[in-house]
């Protein structure tokens, strides 16, 4: 089966995998998901992530999800930029989500990077979800 949106299949997946407090989840690898997961880990969303190879050679992620005092770290996370519509700002357009509380996911030139970091190397891209 073909799918349309990857990136969205694993943000489903992770918003899943959170209203059932599960502590993993997976989903297929793809480069796109990494960097995504890295821009996760390194803002403190999810503990981290693991690639597995399976013996038919297709590969996963195993994410590790993260929680505190038994609620998830992640409250909201929401695809943006989507196939059929696609999302882009200028970098001093970007949005602020949650007051400045949550991060948005940004598909840019220079790589993915959360919002604050695009500001910082001044460039902007896809917007590609929000989290907060």
């Amino acid at each position: 089966m073909s799918m349309n949106d990857p990136l969205g299949d694993m943000l489903t997946r992770i918003r899943n995998a959170l209203m059932r407090n599960k502590r993993t989840v997976t989903t297929p690898a793809s480069e796109l998901r990494r960097r995504v997961l890295d821009v996760l880990q390194s803002e403190g969303y999810i503990r981290g992530y693991a690639a597995v190879e399976h013996a038919d050679g297709k590969r996963e992620f195993e994410i590790e999800l993260k929680y505190f005092e038994g609620e998830s770290v992640i409250g909201e996370i929401r695809r943006v930029s989507k196939p059929g519509r696609r999302v882009y700002s200028k970098v001093k357009d970007l949005p602020l989500v949650a007051n400045g509380l949550g991060i948005a996911i940004v598909s840019t030139p220079k790589g993915v990077m959360s919002d604050a970091t695009a500001r910082e190397n001044n460039v902007g891209g896809e917007i590609l979800c929000h989290i907060s």
